[in-house]
């Protein structure tokens, strides 16, 4: 193969489809097997071939009338006719033949002049006819040569030749089939989910699905396509659900700020002053409706970043966390009884406090002047309050986004708080539960992976 064609092939490869680079690549591969198959196979015919003359011809010359042929040869090889052709040479270089003259070769047959091994050449007649040569010793001082044409060696070589060459001719053809069946069959699974990934794209359609088959590796990427199709589409149903409910829960305060901010604006352009009383209760309900309005804005930050958005987790005594979330409890007016033993987990700490926090926050709304109990044993976190609890079809939802139960709906709140408890827990490889306490009053349970020792200090150790 030149190396124009070379590079030919490699660019229509390049340039063309994975079937099409993937067919030709077979084929080529297939090609040149079959090629070196056949140029060993006519290599070694050839060599089997000259063989079988040497020893015809070796044969011939040992076996031949010595005597015969020192008496009837000729100069010019006139003598009687015999099959094959011999050619007896002098130390001087004097020649007499049977049949056709064999041209001496100088350099190889004075070998034989002397006792040896046989000589094998390639010569010619003087008529210039081509010939394998055997020279062995005649008697000391004369060698005789002994020759067969070529003729019929090279058209049994050109045969075969012929043959090989339509073998690899066909063997071309079938390995470029195979290659193009192959390459259907083998890239068919790919052909589909390249026309499913085409498809999403122009149509945004995250429920197209690829049929998988097998467990090979097609199978396994066409699964793991599904699988991140459908996690896609989720998050977008979440997203448009967290849109929704964020502008139904957004809708309240600003209309009541709104309404509020016109009765003011309404008195200062009419000139009719409210009374002092009435002013006073307006701007704290505006203030009021402010900050839950900030509330809900930080909530909804807090629930909206992507699981990566956050800062490295780190090793941390999550003792401390919650020690750190009742304190600010505390500021609020809750009363928080707290039993807590080390623990050491691997997370946020801002995350993993703002959890915490939510969760005395819920339990101090629903506990009024009431204790509320925080406990720490291997890992599980245990926050109870001693308010009515929550019947039994509520507790399935109390971790859903803008979920509030129908007797809180007079509370402060936004229905975020324990949702990002949830997503919290979650990013730390926790889980978190509740249920009603035995006795009265709601208990949330989280639990955290972690140990009674910190990591680190274990390292350390000898």
């Amino acid at each position: 193969m030149t190396g124009g064609l070379k590079t030919r092939l490699t660019a229509l490869a390049m340039r063309g489809s994975l079937r099409t680079r993937l067919t030709l690549l077979v084929t080529v591969a297939v090609v040149v097997a079959i090629a070196m198959c056949a140029g060993f196979s006519y290599i070694i015919l050839a060599d089997r071939l000259r063989g079988g003359l040497d020893m015809s011809i070796l044969e011939s010359a040992r076996q031949g009338d010595k005597g015969f042929l020192e008496r009837n040869c000729t100069p010019d090889g006139t003598g009687p006719f015999v099959d094959g052709m011999a050619t007896l040479l002098t130390a001087g270089g004097e020649t007499c033949s049977i049949g056709p003259p064999i041209v001496p070769d100088y350099n190889e047959d004075v070998k034989a002049f002397e006792p040896c091994d046989p000589v094998y050449r390639y010569g010619k007649t003087r008529e210039g006819k081509e010939v394998r040569v055997v020279t062995i010793n005649f008697k000391p001082g004369v060698a005789v040569l002994e020759a067969r044409p070529l003729g019929h060696i090279e058209r049994t070589k050109r045969m075969a030749a012929l043959m090989l060459g339509g073998i690899t001719a066909l063997g071309a053809i079938g390995a470029a089939w195979a290659g193009l069946a192959i390459s259907r069959a083998a890239l068919r699974p790919v052909g589909d989910l390249t026309r499913a990934v085409e498809h999403i794209a122009q149509t945004e359609d995250l429920d197209t699905r690829i049929p998988v088959t097998g467990t090979d590796e097609i199978a396994r990427l066409s699964s793991s396509f599904n699988a991140m199709t459908a996690a896609l589409a989720g998050s977008r149903e979440r997203q448009k659900q967290l849109v929704a409910d964020a502008g139904h829960e957004l809708r309240t305060p600003l209309t009541t700020l709104r309404t509020n901010i016109d009765l003011l604006l309404r008195s200062e352009q009419t000139g009719r002053s409210l009374d002092p009383g009435a002013k006073e209760r307006l701007l704290v309900n505006v203030k009021a409706q402010f900050a839950e309005l900030s509330t809900l804005v930080a909530d909804l930050l807090q629930l909206a970043r992507g699981d990566n958005d956050h800062e490295p987790h780190v090793e941390l005594g999550f003792h401390e966390v919650v020690t750190a979330a009742v304190e600010r409890a505390r500021l609020r007016g809750a009363e928080v009884v707290i039993d807590l033993e080390p623990w050491y987990v691997v997370g946020n700490a801002t995350s993993l406090e703002r959890a915490v926090l939510n969760l005395i926050d819920n339990a101090a709304k629903f506990s009024p002047g009431g204790q509320v109990e925080v406990k720490l044993r291997h890992g599980r976190l245990t926050v109870r309050d001693h308010g009515p609890g929550l019947p039994e079809e509520e507790l399935p939802h109390v971790f859903e986004r803008f979920w509030r139960s129908p007797s809180a709906r007079g509370l402060p709140g936004s229905g975020l708080g324990l949702a990002i408890v949830a997503q919290s827990v979650a990013e730390a490889g926790g889980t978190v539960s509740l249920a009603n306490a035995p006795g009265g009053g709601a208990i949330a349970t989280m639990d955290l992976p972690g140990t009674l020792i910190r990591r680190s200090q274990t390292d350390k150790s000898p």
